[in-house]
């Protein structure tokens, strides 16, 4: 995802819902921009054609669909899906004039309420951009979930009411967080008849700690470590107890 900015847009574009008749434009914004792009951002995993037939099949009453429009031809878009902004690209020689700000106001306007994106860690430019338009970066993957296994950032506006948006992802993040715990209490009372001994293995707490910081680095070893201590120590008690 890139997010170009630049002076306020001019007068004679056009910001105005997408339709079926413009997803073979909006294709070429996609791949010349994400092209122009790198290497900020890696190349793209699939051939352009495969990309051009994929946009074609885009169902717009399940996706909504926002071009900018100048001179008569799409030179950038947004898309979006629920929640989520998947898309939000400027045609390389139209970047630099405020269209990328265009669109994502538009876009904030269509969700009040907040929304997210992704953007690759190495694309600084878009990044600055986000920023800049009030966005703030939640998380940091290692990149194993998208097609190009490249490290990124989920991005979120948090709306009109930013603690409603963000205790809602909070939310989100507790539940699974509930279902992980009763996981590992689950399989720690499972491993103890196999251990041959009653004795907790510092080491290989340890070990599960520095392993965690690679995905947790703002806690850092240490604080995982005090972690992993009480899920493990209270997940016993719970064993010992049931």
């Amino acid at each position: 995802m890139t997010g170009p900015d630049g002076p306020p847009a001019q007068p004679d574009v056009l910001v105005r819902p997408g339709t079926g008749a413009d997803l073979a434009e909006v294709a070429d914004v996609h791949l010349r921009s994400r092209r122009a792009a790198h290497p900020a951002m890696p190349p793209g995993a699939h051939p352009d054609t495969e990309v051009r037939s994929w946009f074609a099949t885009w169902d717009l009453s399940a996706r909504e669909l926002w071009v900018a429009q100048e001179g008569g031809r799409v030179v950038a878009y947004a898309a979006l899906a629920g929640d989520w902004l998947d898309d939000l690209y400027v045609l390389p020689g139209a970047a630099g004039r405020g269209l990328g700000s265009l669109l994502l106001e538009t876009v904030k306007a269509q969700r009040p309420d907040g929304f997210c994106l992704w953007v690759f860690e190495t694309n600084t430019a878009a990044r600055a951009f986000y920023a800049r338009h009030g966005l703030v970066e939640l998380e940091r993957t290692d990149g194993s979930a998208n097609e190009e296994r490249a490290p990124d950032l989920r991005v979120a506006w948090p709306g009109r009411e930013p603690l409603v948006f963000l205790r809602g992802l909070i939310d989100e993040v507790d539940d699974q967080l509930g279902d992980l715990l009763a996981r590992r209490a689950a399989l720690t009372a499972a491993v103890q008849p196999h251990k041959g001994h009653t004795r907790r293995d510092p080491d290989r707490e340890r070990a599960i700690a520095v392993a965690m910081a690679q995905r947790a680095p703002a806690l850092g070893v240490e604080r995982l470590h005090r972690i992993v201590d009480v899920v493990i120590t209270e997940s016993l008690d719970a064993a010992r107890e049931g």
